[in-house]
């Protein structure tokens, strides 16, 4: 039986339900092992570390990679989702919510980033090129440097108090999440408006995009992810210094997203584990392991600047209609290479 008809026969209802069946067993296995202690608690921190550096390189790809803009300081974001989701969770809701309170503290942390990025989007995409980056890095510094002058925060001595409400669970459950929302985003109408600046902005303002528009909604969207990774990350620790979210941090980001690919969902999961592990395998060199990381910047820039995953995806991450738009697409090609050459 040809391949293409078997296919066929498999039930839609069937095809449509795989991947959320997937999800939800990845949710199962999230819940059961720390439950049952099938992991040590240092393996099971590292894949908690790897699931908040998924998110923190899945929304900076957002931008760099699905946008083409040029972004240097997430870490900025991921500090004001940390310290105010911190600030929520000690200070503001009530002790006697426990782990309630930390759904709407990370929420709080997510949106509190997201407005820091609006204020900074709006001046920022009044023109074009470099300047991005430029003010990414300086927004960097700006609240690193916020940070450690605000004693009411603990200023440089850090913020400490937050219980640990983050557990392998909830970080399977947003970095399923943000992958999800990101993916319907880019193949959405406004993430076609951010392709095609990609490709070529001012076509894409010939066409009727508003790119200036576009450009503020994935930028904030992008930094809200940023601003609920910083939250999962303080609540893991317990305890968050300004020098957590320096532009080291930021270079780390960058690092792994170029790693993965850009413009590709798989690569930013590819990326973050791949870094993420290798920094844990050579923890034996101590500081030296920090200076190998900007050097495979480098030698990434040389070698592949698009990345493993460069601008392809694996079909787990494209819409089931795009995959058909696509498939008719190369037929059509096809098709008409076969009448030419006849």
């Amino acid at each position: 039986m040809p391949a293409s008809a078997a296919a066929r026969r498999v039930p839609r209802w069937l095809s449509r339900a795989w991947a959320p069946a997937l999800a939800a067993a990845g949710l199962a296995a999230a819940v059961l092992v720390p439950r049952y202690g099938l992991l040590s608690p240092y393996h099971e921190y590292v894949l908690m570390i790897i699931g908040i550096n998924i998110i923190l390189t899945a929304s900076l790809n957002l931008v760099n990679g699905f946008m083409g803009e040029f972004a240097v300081g997430h870490a900025g974001f991921m500090a004001v989702g940390a310290y105010v989701s911190s600030i929520l969770s000690v200070r503001v809701l009530p002790r006697e919510w426990g782990a309630y309170a930390f759904a709407p503290a990370l929420a709080g942390g997510g949106l509190a980033a997201g407005v820091v990025a609006l204020l900074v989007a709006i001046p920022s995409f009044r023109t074009r090129g470099d300047y991005l980056a430029i003010v990414t890095l300086a927004l960097n510094m700006i609240v690193k440097s916020v940070i450690e002058n605000i004693e009411a925060i603990g200023g440089p001595r850090g913020f400490f108090g937050m219980e640990r409400y983050t557990n392998l669970a909830w970080v399977y459950a947003a970095t399923l999440g943000t992958l999800w929302i990101i993916r319907n985003f880019v193949y959405s109408n406004y993430g076609r408006g951010v392709l095609s600046i990609r490709e070529d902005e001012v076509a894409a303002e010939l066409v009727g995009v508003n790119t200036r528009q576009v450009k503020i909604q994935a930028f904030i969207l992008s930094a809200f992810f940023a601003g609920i990774a910083g939250g999962l990350f303080a609540h893991l620790l317990q305890y968050i210094h300004p020098r957590n979210f320096d532009i080291v941090r930021s270079t780390e980001i960058l690092i792994m997203l170029y790693l993965g690919g850009i413009g590709s969902i798989a690569g930013s999961i590819l990326g973050a584990s791949l870094f993420t592990i290798m920094l844990e395998a050579l923890r034996f060199l101590g500081i030296w392991r920090m200076v190998l990381a900007p050097l495979l910047l480098v030698v990434l820039m040389l070698l592949r600047p698009t990345g493993i995953m460069g601008l392809k995806e694996f079909s787990l991450f494209v819409p089931a209609n795009e995959r058909a738009l696509r498939r008719k697409a190369r037929a059509g090609k096809e098709g008409a290479a076969r009448a030419a050459g006849n």
